[in-house]
């Protein structure tokens, strides 16, 4: 997420790409939206998913004309650089006049003439892969980078705690027995036994301990997602979220449905928007997704139909859900309300399977978010020309990684609150705040070099300052509505 400018990889087809990102948006976080539509009503879900949907889409399109506009750049500062060498090699002026003269011409010399008479490359063309973590270095000043990384490190710590608190719950419903046929009509407390004298919250934390020392000690080293992990780990989410969707569906048909969620309840309205915001989150991701694409011409259409194919599955996934199950009995991960239930699922193997869901491909996310959120760290402090003490680069970077959501996921495994949360404020800086003020400076940084005539063929369709602006009220209104909220519910305990 913080890095540079590395190579595109091999290349895959424009549906390969779309493929890759509905994988990407379509994760974990999903399991936790049933319980949230559920709490703030399905009329409210279905009205705020839809709009945020659309934002996010916004947002998406503008990261991807952010990523053209800076491959422009970087073509017209290599061109400029040769012609600058060519001169030093050539010229009969003075080296005083040759660095004059290659300090004027970024101000003087639009990138038009450059394209006229380079043949028919297009400065535009996405080819080189540029992180936002560089596009923020390229059209953000020193405290506008420096608050990108600090968005990001707070999101990723978000996301760990999320993870780190989800594998052990998974773990607990298991172990705990709660796959007894009449266990989905009960409510359980974290006090209640599990294995003689130890509590449920003991278990828990056991799980906890347990994943903390297998899975920690790759936030010292580093950790590759293979092609064949992501294949396997796709293939078993796919399996999970079909067969929970044709079950509750054969359930609703049945007329055995026990749901009966509000229509609007709006004190359920901030837990459900970090949760949707959380939900089609890509935009950190969108330079590794769209670079490698062969063919780009289609890339708009693509990311619109990606959206509604996501739209149409969060809906669905959620209003089977919220329609199967009693709202007070749906669990913050949704897969557990398939393991403690035989009237909806009578297979032992298939309930297993469900339980035990999270604990595959979360466990397999953990380390990859692990060293991603510490090399952040490194980004954020590094000095050019600096290096780390051993200790400092082997020890300390990787425990303020590891520590801080541990301890979190000790203290909490409410999912709901934490994805709420993280959504919330991360979240909305990622998702909104980030991509729109990229969008902004990059535009105003290119004009003076590329000439108001330079047409970016991945020009976002929301073209008009008016969505930049729009997009940066609607961050600032939902972060108030969000404290706000937080503020009162604190008030009435």
């Amino acid at each position: 997420m913080a890095g540079g400018i590395t190579e595109t990889g091999e290349p895959y087809s424009a549906f390969v790409g779309l493929v890759y990102m509905f994988n990407l948006i379509v994760g974990t976080g999903a399991l936790t939206m049933p319980k949230a539509f559920a709490t703030a009503g399905w009329v409210v879900s279905l009205a705020l998913i839809s709009f945020l949907g659309f934002m996010s889409y916004m947002t998406t399109t503008f990261v991807i004309e952010a990523m053209a506009a800076a491959n422009a750049q970087l073509r017209w500062k290599r061109r400029e650089q040769e012609e600058i060498d060519d001169s030093d090699s050539t010229s009969e002026y003075s080296d005083d006049d040759v660095m004059g003269r290659g300090r004027s011409e970024p101000e003087t010399k639009p990138i038009l003439s450059v394209q006229r008479s380079g043949g028919h490359t297009d400065h535009f063309d996405i080819v080189e892969r540029v992180e936002m973590g560089q596009m923020a270095s390229m059209f953000f000043n020193k405290v506008g980078v420096n608050m990108f990384y600090i968005c990001i490190i707070v999101y990723l710590y978000g996301d760990l705690a999320i993870y780190a608190a989800a594998v052990p719950i998974s773990l607990m419903e298991v172990a705990c027995g709660n796959h007894s046929c009449s266990a989905g009509s009960v409510k359980y407390n974290d006090t209640d036994p599990c294995w003689g004298s130890v509590t449920r919250k003991d278990a828990y934390r056991v799980f906890l301990s347990v994943f903390t020392v297998l899975l920690g000690p790759f936030t010292f080293f580093s950790a590759q997602k293979t092609k064949y992990l992501q294949i396997l780990t796709s293939f078993m989410r796919w399996i999970a979220f079909t067969m929970m969707i044709i079950l509750a569906l054969i359930r609703i048909g049945k007329g055995t449905g026990e749901g009966h969620p509000p229509v609007a309840s709006l004190s359920g309205v901030p837990n459900l928007f970090g949760v949707c915001v959380y939900s089609f989150m890509c935009q950190h991701s969108l330079p590794s997704l769209v670079t490698p694409i062969s063919e780009k011409k289609r890339v708009g259409t693509l990311v619109l139909a990606d959206y509604i194919l996501i739209l149409g599955f969060y809906v669905l996934l959620s209003f089977t859900a919220i329609f199967c199950f009693d709202s007070s009995l749906l669990h913050d991960m949704y897969t557990l309300n398939f393991t403690d239930n035989c009237d909806v699922l009578d297979i032992p193997v298939l309930r297993y399977f469900l339980g035990l869901f999270p604990v595959f491909t979360i466990s397999t996310n953990f380390p990859i978010i692990a060293v991603t959120l510490r090399n952040n760290w490194k980004t954020l402090f590094h000095r050019d020309g600096g290096t780390y003490p051993w200790v400092v680069d082997r020890v300390v970077f990787p425990l303020i990684t590891l520590v801080p959501p541990i301890v979190v996921a000790f203290c909490t495994h409410n999912l709901e609150s934490l994805v709420g949360i993280t959504g919330s404020y991360a979240g909305t800086g990622i998702q909104y705040i980030i991509p729109a003020c990229l969008v902004y400076y990059a535009r105003r940084h290119l004009e003076p070099v590329v000439g108001r005539d330079a047409i970016n063929k991945h020009q976002s369709p929301f073209r008009h300052a008016f969505w930049v602006w729009f997009v940066l009220l609607w961050a600032a209104f939902c972060l108030m509505f969000v404290t706000a909220n937080i503020i009162l519910t604190d008030t009435r305990k």
